[in-house]
């Protein structure tokens, strides 16, 4: 349900997946404009024609439904097993639940909860709790996925006592292009103009999945006018004063091993624009890295967020239908 940037890129990974299968689009968008949207953004790469109500695809005839509500589409109707709730809107658990109630098995949210929901995964963190239960989930954001790999590994491996981020986000489509009156000061102002100082719910999530660093963790971010590519900034104050830049990169390179599709090593001088198409929630910038003269390293990491998010949709949709088989096997 809704047919925006991550959705979009759900869509065209799955054009490569044969486990996975669209088959229902629930939008108020006009059905050529989301089949152009699909198509402009890939510069025309990709073979998808629309059918009258239908985009088709090597990956099957997806069904477009006029709708924008929870509730409004019979899910169990089109043979769904899975919506992605991507609206990026309706993000509590009631609403979530107005999904099940129309015959979805499992609602993925596409962005973090408003309140408690069944699970917040994060691949490469938390994926190992998963439970066949778990009706109503969100993969995070790639914010939230990011910081907690990599506030996990360098806890594990070295202790930490304090970590601040900031997250430097391409602008968001929530946000005016010219300056307009909203509910927020300075979200009012113009996203291509201007670098605006916002919160990031992440540091919060970060401590519900990870209690260990309860009371440790804050954060920040700046929306700034680049249309893609993300950098989190991360201050760590670690428990040892005998930390350095090498043992950390050494750290998450080993970790890169194990997490060969969560993190990349890029051990070049990039920028933003270079993490345009990359699914890593992890571009870990080795050159980087700095350490103060005490306990306090900044390490910064890049990714493509809607990108991001739309891959670990996707791992989470396969890990849940893994651990239903296994399940339904025992």
């Amino acid at each position: 349900m809704g047919f925006g940037e991550i959705p979009r890129h759900i869509y065209r990974l799955c054009l490569d997946n044969d486990q996975i299968e669209i088959v229902a689009i629930a939008d108020i968008g006009r059905p050529e404009i989301l089949r152009y949207l699909l198509v402009a953004e890939t510069k025309g790469g990709i073979d998808v024609e629309l059918d009258g109500n239908f985009l088709n695809s090597k990956n099957g005839r997806a069904r477009i439904i006029m709708g924008g509500n929870p509730g409004d589409i019979p899910w169990d109707v089109l043979n769904v097993d899975v919506v992605v709730a991507g609206t990026g809107m309706f993000k509590t658990r009631e609403f979530m639940e107005l999904h099940k109630k129309a015959g979805a098995s499992r609602v993925i949210l596409s962005n973090l909860p408003s309140d408690d929901i069944d699970r917040v995964v994060i691949i490469g963190v938390n994926d190992h709790t998963i439970k066949a239960s778990d009706k109503l989930v969100s993969a995070g954001s790639a914010t939230t996925n990011s910081a907690a790999i990599m506030l996990k590994i360098l806890n594990e491996n070295f202790g930490i006592d304090y970590a601040m981020l900031t997250t430097v986000h391409s602008y968001t489509s929530d946000q005016p292009l010219r300056d307009k009156i909203g509910d927020d000061f300075r979200r009012s102002r113009s996203a291509a103009e201007n670098i605006i100082p916002n919160q990031t719910p992440s540091p919060e999530w970060i401590q519900k999945i990870m209690p260990e660093l309860k009371g440790r963790v804050e954060g920040s971010a700046l929306n700034v006018p680049v249309p893609n590519g993300s950098l989190l900034d991360l201050t760590t104050v670690f428990k040892s004063k005998d930390i350095s830049v090498d043992l950390i990169n050494k750290a998450i390179l080993k970790e890169s091993k194990k997490l060969p599709d969560i993190i990349e090593i890029i051990n070049d001088p990039i920028v933003s624009t270079d993490v345009i198409g990359n699914t890593h929630s992890v571009v870990f910038d080795t050159k980087a890295s700095m350490k103060s003269p005490g306990r306090m390293i900044k390490t910064l990491i890049w990714y493509h967020a809607a990108l991001t998010m739309a891959a670990r949709i996707v791992d989470l949709i396969l890990a849940y239908d893994k651990v239903d088989k296994e399940g339904a096997a025992i």
